[in-house]
């Protein structure tokens, strides 16, 4: 264990020892309180000093985590020397009087951040007897009142023995096992009985253990080391995966501290290095987490990830923010993680494998050509340590031949990759045969997901493509994001293939149809490799994207034509979605103004598919029925317009081929039908589809002349639940029932409001839990109808419920958004187009409406986007004559109004209220 600058300014264990004796000479087994203050004392000084030292050298978690064990031991020392002492002192010092104290696991490495549990092994020679049995439970007791979270076990030599050949876990525990106090013959006695009978010929059976372990842990974890909320101790690339490797080499090299890897051939001595850097900071972290929190807490969330980039001294830069460039630096020491476990498990399957066979599986094939590089028992590897200094060429050539042929790559050969990455240069940057080796990997019609990944993993990738070198490892500080840049970038690509391949045609039988026939693939590819890659710099990425493109591509082998085409993609990467989840698609100048953007149907078709496999790789659950619906209907609409050249079909004969469509669909007697239709208006039949307006006219039919009639059902070709309110149409209907969906624990996607002919208000919802998915369970829906009644019924004063309810997830108030407004008048013919972006909450919709509804302007559709934290609500609305806002003075005070309504801080929050209680 390594020393501790100034003990004693810690814990001075003298000076403690002699306060307690003589407290205890005074008052014998009456002075357990005294002694207990004593010692609760030293610990709060101590970790008082160990958390000064650590905001003095915030980057010092070697020395704060051993300041900790440090502190622990000298406490269990001195209670075990109390309670020998003056509480339960040995008679006559016979073999069952004899006791040791083993310190294990995190504790046994001297690895604890400050609130770690402290894992101790009791050991005895023989079975229990009451004498050790009461100095245990003495000092557990103490331990436990200390507010110390002990696991422990108590246990003789030969249960030790016996148990640690029968449990995986107890033998990675006691493989850490450290003498602490007490008998140093039993400690002595147990450490060489369990090299001899635990450790002795069990290597290959442990290592397969502990690598199955390992892989459990990543999927339940994520399986990523680039997830943007990572656990520091047990994700993936975190403190557990380098402890792995040293507990695997202890058991299979019997090394005594990590240094002993280099000695035993398993990490070159530079490699030992980046292991130290890369635990030492992980350490670091790990114990900032824990100094915040006040209790052991591993994970980096959002809202502890800006105080741990404060407290590691990280500042903003132009373009990235301290904590992005924190978890920038922290993702690059995750991947030096991984990049050890490379190599280590290369050396260890050399160690296991036997004639010819490995202990890793691997793919096998035999290629015909390998030009210079070997086979590896089925593995792709190097002839010699110089190979690729010969020939840096060899480099990109590598993980070509790699992709031609399936085949995986030594993980040797990774590390001498990594090690010379150094070799790419402009030169080989601009050689026209490694841009073309580049480009075949890219765009391969096998898995270049996971080839890009190995280039990625050595350091290639980000050499031979500099511009993507300064997005590795870089997130984005948002709840919407799951992925470092880069990683999100090599997942869209992966998608790109799987669509292109017909491995998720069930999901996109559209994009891989397109993808069939493009005539741009490769532009494409390209343009999905540098979508993204301006992120983290200052200005507009896409349009920073679209310079990088007109540089590189050429370089790339792409043509002028097809680097203009490509540098236009990534500089419009978010103009379809933008487009698709913001915009009235029913409006026409919608699909106009669009349409008048992309130009050219091969330009819509590249950018539909780049726009699916970018939503896709943002996360898990990110991608939906709905988002799916609305750009498939987005993309059909401008085709059409792309294909015709002109206008839609005219507003009567595509009104009338609705009727005809729905009367079809409705099954209703002429007469029936035709009278519930004429009270249903021209923007009504334009804006709605037709099995929504076939729903809506049953319903109708069915309520009659009721006032108020709610209906609500799962509408699975949007994957969201369909609510439709039928009412006498009165003033602020919209934001009451909004009010009443968000009570529920709804979240609304989409509403359309109409009024008929007869004065009765029409209104269609789409609905979604926070998660994105349908309420379509009886109780659900019956919830949201009653939650809808009691809104219109002034049953509840709305905003101050709504503010009331927690958000849907609660550490986004780590993030502090601005809100904004932006009002369009040329978005639309007939309406004035408003956009709030804004921090989501469940009161924001329905205060904005309130807003709109107080300012007397009328709301005809709303669409709802959420991206994390993040809420961009849009209004088509006119005054209360059906006219656009156009007076500067309105449109001033209708922004502000907004603005005010969608601020975090709830100023208004008493005006609104009473205004309620007014209208109520």
């Amino acid at each position: 264990m390594m020393r501790i600058p100034r003990q004693r300014d810690i814990i001075d264990r003298r000076a403690l020892w002699s306060e307690i004796r003589m407290a205890a000479d005074a008052d014998g087994m009456q002075s357990r309180p005294v002694v207990l203050e004593k010692l609760r004392a030293a610990l709060e000084q101590g970790r008082t000093e160990i958390a000064s030292r650590l905001m003095a050298k915030p980057s010092a978690g070697y020395e704060c985590n051993r300041a900790q064990a440090f502190l622990v031991d000298q406490l269990v020392r001195i209670i075990h020397d109390y309670i020998v002492r003056y509480q339960y002192p040995p008679g006559n010092r016979s073999a069952a009087q004899r006791l040791t104290i083993m310190a294990v696991g995190g504790y046994g490495r001297a690895e604890m951040a400050p609130h770690s549990d402290v894992d101790i092994a009791f050991l005895t020679p023989m079975k229990k007897k009451s004498w050790p049995e009461q100095v245990v439970e003495a000092m557990l007791y103490f331990l436990w009142d200390l507010g110390l979270k002990v696991g422990h076990s108590s246990r003789s030599l030969d249960e030790m023995v016996r148990m640690a050949k029968a449990d995986v876990t107890i033998r990675t525990a006691l493989l850490e096992g450290r003498y602490v106090w007490g008998d140093e013959d039993i400690y002595a006695e147990a450490a060489e009985r369990f090299q001899k009978e635990v450790v002795s010929g069990t290597a290959r059976d442990f290592v397969a253990q502990k690598l199955a372990e390992r892989d459990a842990r990543h999927m339940r974890m994520g399986d990523s080391r680039y997830v943007v909320e990572p656990n520091v101790k047990d994700g993936k690339g975190g403190l557990r995966d380098l402890q792995t490797l040293y507990w695997i080499g202890k058991y299979v090299h019997d090394v005594r501290v990590a240094a002993d890897l280099v000695e035993a051939g398993l990490l070159t001595t530079t490699e030992y290095r980046g292991f130290r850097r890369a635990e030492n900071f992980l350490l670091a972290v790990r114990s900032h987490l824990h100094m915040i929190t006040g209790r052991a807490e591993d994970r980096l969330t959002f809202d502890l990830q800006r105080e741990v980039a404060t407290r590691m001294q990280f500042a903003d830069r132009p373009g990235k923010s301290a904590v992005e460039r924190f978890m920038q630096y922290y993702f690059l020491n995750a991947k030096k993680v991984g990049d050890l476990t490379g190599v280590f498990l290369a050396q260890l399957d050399e160690k296991f494998a036997a004639r010819g066979r490995r202990f890793l599986p691997s793919i096998t094939r035999r290629p015909r050509k390998l030009k210079g590089f070997k086979l590896d028992r089925g593995r792709l590897s190097v002839p010699g340590d110089d190979f690729f200094a010969k020939e840096p060429l060899r480099l990109m050539q590598m993980f070509q031949l790699a992709d031609r042929y399936e085949l995986e790559i030594h993980p040797a050969a990774m590390r001498l990759a990594g090690r010379d990455a150094k070799l790419i240069d402009s030169e080989l940057r601009n050689d026209a045969e490694a841009n073309k080796m580049f480009m075949h990997v890219l765009t391969s019609p096998r898995d270049p997901e996971i080839v890009l990944r190995w280039m990625n993993e050595a350091g290639i990738f980000g050499r031979f493509v500099p511009d993507f070198g300064r997005v590795v490892a870089q997130m984005q500080f948002d709840m919407y994001h799951h992925y470092t840049v880069d990683e999100h970038t090599i997942r869209a690509i992966g998608l790109l293939s799987k669509i292109e391949a017909g491995r998720l045609e069930d999901d996109h039988p559209l994009s891989h149809a397109i993808l069939k026939k493009l005539a741009s693939r490769r532009v494409l590819y390209v343009a999905t490799l540098l979508h993204d890659i301006a992120k983290g710099r200052k200005g507009d990425h896409s349009i920073l994207g679209a310079e990088v493109a007109m540089k590189l591509c050429p370089r790339l082998g792409l043509s002028q034509a097809e680097t203009e085409l490509a540098a236009w993609l990534v500089r419009n990467h978010l103009l379809m979605s933008a487009t698709a989840f913001k915009r009235d698609l029913a409006d026409y100048k919608t699909i106009a103004d669009f349409a008048a953007q992309v130009k050219s149907p091969e330009r819509l078709k590249l950018l539909l598919v780049l726009t699916i496999v970018d939503i896709r790789a943002v996360g898990p659950g990110v991608w939906n029925s709905w988002k799916r619906q609305l750009l498939r209907t987005l993309f059909e609409a401008t085709e059409e317009v792309l294909r015709l050249g002109h206008k839609e079909h005219g507003r009567k004969e595509k009104i009338a081929a609705k009727k005809a469509d729905v009367a079809a669909m409705t099954d209703l007697p002429k007469t029936v039908f035709a009278k519930l239709a004429r009270q249903l208006t021209d923007p009504y039949w334009i804006a709605e589809p037709e099995d929504i307006i076939a729903r809506n006219i049953r319903h109708m039919r069915g309520v009659g002349d009721t006032e108020l009639s709610i209906e609500a059902e799962f509408y699975e070709a949007r994957g969201a639940t369909l609510v439709t309110v039928y009412a006498a149409d009165h003033p602020g209907l919209f934001y009451r029932i909004a009010g009443g969906i968000h009570l529920a624990g709804g979240n609304i996607i989409d509403a359309r409001i109409h009024t008929t002919k007869r004065g009765m208000a029409l209104d269609n919802f789409l609905v979604q839990d926070p998660q994105g998915r349908p309420f379509n369970e009886a109780d659900q829906i019956e919830r949201l109808k009653v939650a809808i009644t009691d809104a219109l019924a002034n049953r509840h004063l709305l905003v101050e419920k709504l503010d009331a309810r927690p958000l849907a997830h609660p550490r986004s108030e780590a993030f502090h958004i601005s809100p904004m407004a932006i009002i369009d008048n040329e978005a639309s013919n007939r309406f004035t187009v408003i956009e709030v972006n804004a921090h989501d909450r469940p009161a924001l919709l329905s205060r904005l409406a309130r807003t709109l509804f107080d300012l007397k302007l009328i709301v005809h559709s709303a669409h709802i986007s959420t991206y994390g934290e993040r809420a961009v609500d849009t209004f088509y609305v006119t005054d209360l004559l059906g006219a656009k806002i156009e007076s500067k003075a309105r449109l001033r005070t209708l922004e502000k109004k907004l603005v005010e309504a969608a601020s975090d801080l709830p100023d208004d929050l008493a005006e609104t209220a009473e205004k309620i209680r007014e209208t109520a």
